[in-house]
């Protein structure tokens, strides 16, 4: 949908590391992690579920890895900060039940292609990629404000600066746009797990002055913008003793806050051969390339891909704002000749063969520069700009 000349308020919300849904993808990254460091070619289905006093871990893995399972849980739980029962959970009295199985010998046929190097996709679907000139993350606004207020309370509370805050919580900004250009932040809304003791007025003096004043740059604040914390007025009882978390569960915190599409496939815990990752950051390299050349203010990129098959079965590239519809033609008739979308090109390309899966699953995994994403990097901008 076209979004030019418009004014309206748009919201997107992020969480932070210790929301429950988001421990369960750290954990499934972390497994990832361990296996692919020493086995590239690994293949990995990774689920968790943590509840109260309790992880479940279940996994399709092909490898010649065997990683000490129960290690891996504890130790991102407490890297996380769920070191006791007071916060939310307790690494180091739990119950972790393992059920771990072999890849489908089905599945595996259409990936791994005998007396080829070709690499199949491991499944049908469609993924998106998205990029924007609001900011220099190319990233739409609200989303990329809201996982800086996540990632502030993560700080401030590992940094000891805010002593009553806990692992669990969550961001939400809505903003107003006019004439299609974000204008001011309308609300910010921050929910976090505190300590008992603390009052209602000191909790929201210090996420006001050292979190969101912080936080939102200057000129996107108003006198209309509205701080709204802890709106309930209590949550003490939070992660994964409050709410069952589950792999996969915040897939739209994970890419663009619902301003661009989603096809509908999480990321966690997936080896890049599955491109239901893979592919989501390859639309994302490529959009973010061709913002960077200046030749669209926006793009969104759609990949399609069918099971055991190399190459996309469909290249949809298009934009929600006004342009030139003779530039928007001629690169989805070009772009698509400078990157290589076949499962095994995009592992390459992007060099996705690295234990980097862990650091991607909380605060999302696009508008992240300097952090070893290589989706991220504009180093095709001037190649497109020549066509």
């Amino acid at each position: 949908m076209a979004m030019f000349n418009q004014d309206f308020i748009f919201s997107s919300e992020s969480v932070t590391e210790g929301h429950p849904d988001k421990v369960a993808d750290q954990i499934s990254d972390a497994v990832l992690d361990s296996i692919i460091k020493d086995d590239p070619n690994c293949r990995v289905a990774c689920e968790t579920l943590i509840t109260r006093n309790r992880v479940i871990l279940s996994a399709e893995i092909k490898s010649k890895i065997s990683p000490d399972f129960n290690k891996i849980v504890k130790d991102t739980l407490l890297s996380i900060g769920y070191d006791d029962e007071s916060k939310g959970f307790d690494a180091n009295n739990c119950k972790i039940d393992l059920y771990i199985e072999e890849q489908s010998p089905d599945i595996s046929m259409g990936v791994d292609q005998k007396n080829s190097d070709v690499i199949g996709a491991g499944d049908q679907g469609l993924m998106f990629g998205y990029a924007t000139k609001e900011n220099d993350n190319l990233m739409p606004y609200p989303i990329l404000l809201a996982h800086k207020l996540t990632r502030q309370l993560a700080k401030k509370r590992k940094s000891g600066d805010l002593e009553f805050l806990r692992p669990d919580g969550k961001s939400q900004v809505s903003i107003k746009y006019e004439n299609g250009k974000p204008s001011y932040v309308d609300t910010v809304l921050i929910s976090t797990q505190h300590t008992k003791d603390i009052s209602d007025s000191m909790l929201k003096e210090g996420i006001i002055e050292e979190i969101i004043k912080k936080e939102i740059p200057k000129h996107l604040i108003s006198e209309d913008t509205k701080f709204l914390i802890n709106p309930t007025g209590r949550f003490v009882v939070g992660g994964p003793q409050g709410d069952t978390g589950l792999t996969g569960r915040k897939i739209i915190v994970d890419t663009y806050g619902g301003w661009a599409k989603h096809g509908g496939g999480a990321f966690s815990g997936k080896d890049p051969s599955k491109v239901d990752r893979s592919a989501c950051y390859m639309a994302r390299y490529i959009a973010k390339n061709i913002v960077a050349s200046g030749l669209l203010p926006d793009c969104e990129i759609q990949l399609a891909y069918a099971i055991g098959k190399a190459e996309p079965v469909s290249f949809n590239l298009t934009s929600t704002l006004e342009v030139d519809e003779k530039i928007l033609n001629k690169l989805a008739s070009e772009v698509f000749k400078i990157f290589d979308c076949t499962p095994k090109g995009i592992i390459e390309s992007l060099d996705l063969l690295n234990p980097i899966y862990q650091r991607t699953a909380s605060y999302g995994h696009f508008g992240r520069d300097n952090e070893g994403f290589n989706w991220e990097n504009i180093d095709k901008r001037d190649e497109i700009k020549s066509l």
